[in-house]
């Protein structure tokens, strides 16, 4: 049986099965520094490396096929759910004075006339009326309700003037919000993915680096003295940084909208990250900034001139190849940066970077490319991102916390804090490089 044919309960049956499946794999393979699949034994004849990586592969694909499978039949459920709700909310009546089913009248289609239409056409009217209108008369409509009435009175005043009733100045409908919110604008985090962490307990983070390292060997004839090298240490080290964010709120709405903590909570360490997240490749080092990217001493620069923009790039990972000697990783860019790589076509007008109709790949010379507007465009970087050379050291994590700030306390508010602390290292400046004139 296909994934395609399987009933939602089936495919969240196969679902779970198959995870619990592969999560045995995973917690057998499970070592101090990664996974090692020669330890599985749960998945019977299938033993070794490479065929318990491919069956964890080929299980990985089913489960991303069965989710998605069981996200399609939920929206159609969800769907038929929406459905019978509308249904519920649509009207059987006939229009006011239509004579429809539970009305009075001859179930015909009734047009609706003034008052003074309906009495004059009245036989008792018109007989009182020929014998001298004499006496009075009494005229009852009792199969006629008010708003058969009221729809005529705009052209004939029926039933006198009165004040006219509107939403404004009568029985306002009532106002029911969509749950949830539209989301306001806002840079996402998009530069800490592929910064190596680390954690630290000081208020810097204090290195060796090896700052002189000449190496003199060389071949010697028989009793000739030894060749001497120079190597040299230099201690340094980068400061703990604190980023901070805050924002007063009442009593009430933190106990009157249960989701409003957690929303504040959440907004503010995100907030908190995003501060982080740029401070990485822009700060200025100053305190009380982080030193980022872009103005780290040592970093390598390649000018775009008049290269293709591509080709400059591949010089950067050249540069840090020969000079740095680290192997490139990732590339940072500004959207628009790389909107005009995504966009470079060749003479006859075939986009190099794949068809308009598809998303096409990330990737530029055969790394990821990390779009970030942190930075102006018209600069680039590309880096080796390893431990080895750049880590962010976290001094603790976004603390969040409720206090009290001077005469909140008899105001009925409280404040909402958050901050983290962190310390950014470039241990080997010279394997990332900056691309300009972009």
């Amino acid at each position: 049986m296909t994934v395609k044919s399987l009933n939602l309960k089936q495919a969240r049956e196969k679902l779970a099965s198959r995870q619990d499946e592969l999560g045995k794999v995973f917690a057998e393979a499970k070592t101090d520094d990664g996974y090692d699949f020669n330890k599985v034994t749960c998945l019977g004849e299938v033993k070794g490396s490479n065929a318990v990586a491919a069956h964890v592969k080929s299980v990985n694909a089913e489960l991303n096929e069965l989710a998605e499978h069981a996200e399609t039949l939920e929206a159609a459920e969800q769907a038929a759910k929406d459905h019978g709700g509308r249904e519920k909310a649509r009207r059987g009546w006939s229009l006011p004075g239509g004579g429809g089913e539970g009305q009075k009248g001859d179930g015909r289609q009734r047009l609706i006339k003034s008052i003074g239409e309906m009495v004059a056409e009245t036989k008792s009217y018109q007989d009182w009326a020929g014998g001298g209108a004499g006496g009075g008369i009494t005229l009852n409509f009792d199969d006629i309700y008010l708003s058969d009435l009221l729809a005529s009175s705009g052209a004939v005043e029926t039933v006198g003037a009165k004040t006219l009733m509107t939403t404004t100045a009568g029985f306002a409908p009532e106002a029911i919000r969509l749950p949830g919110f539209v989301e306001a604008v806002t840079r996402p985090v998009q530069l800490l993915d592929i910064i190596p962490m680390a954690r630290t307990g000081g208020d810097s983070v204090t290195y060796m680096e090896e700052t002189t390292r000449a190496h003199a060997a060389a071949e010697k004839a028989e009793g000739g003295a030894y060749a001497e090298s120079t190597f040299t240490f230099t201690e340094k080290s980068s400061p703990v940084r604190k980023i901070t964010d805050s924002l007063p709120v009442t009593d009430e709405q933190l106990e009157d909208v249960p989701m409003m903590q957690s929303y504040i909570n959440g907004r503010l360490t995100f907030g908190v990250r995003q501060r982080l997240d740029g401070q990485c490749l822009v700060g200025d080092g100053t305190a009380p900034n982080l030193r980022g990217l872009k103005n780290t001493v040592g970093i390598q620069t390649q000018a775009k001139g008049a290269d293709p923009v591509p080709d400059a790039f591949f010089k950067a990972m050249t540069k840090i190849r020969v000079t740095g000697r680290a192997i490139p990783t990732h590339h940072v860019m500004h959207p628009t940066d790389w909107q005009g790589i995504r966009l470079l076509r060749t003479v006859d007008g075939v986009y190099i970077w794949g068809s308009p109709s598809e998303a096409g790949p990330e990737r530029l010379w055969g790394l990821p490319v990390v779009q970030s507007d942190a930075d102006a465009a018209g600069t680039g970087y590309t880096g080796s991102f390893q431990p080895a050379w750049v880590s962010l050291f976290e001094r603790r994590g976004v603390d969040v916390q409720i206090g009290f700030v001077g005469t909140q306390f008899t105001e009925g508010k409280r404040t909402v804090r958050a901050d983290t602390r962190a310390a950014l290292v470039f241990f080997r400046p010279a394997a990332f490089c900056s691309v300009t004139g972009l």
